[in-house]
């Protein structure tokens, strides 16, 4: 597991785009909040609060077309 040191204006959903570009970012800002029960009521982030970032598997997709190949 990583963390995280949020800046000043930072958001659960800019976070998780910052911590998980290629897997969809935003759509995993509920794994964060899973990871930082703490926080959970927090919208808007003052700077310099420590989050866990749990690591995400990246699926494995055998089938892919021709053009994706």
């Amino acid at each position: 597991m990583r963390t995280y040191r949020t800046q000043q204006g930072d958001t659960w959903d800019l976070i998780a785009l910052r911590m998980y570009p290629n897997l969809g970012g935003e759509k995993l800002t509920d794994i964060l909040l899973d990871a930082n029960p703490a926080h959970i009521k927090t919208v808007i982030f003052p700077a310099n609060v420590i989050l866990n970032v749990p690591d995400v598997d990246t699926p494995i997709i055998e089938n892919l077309p021709a053009w994706k190949r």
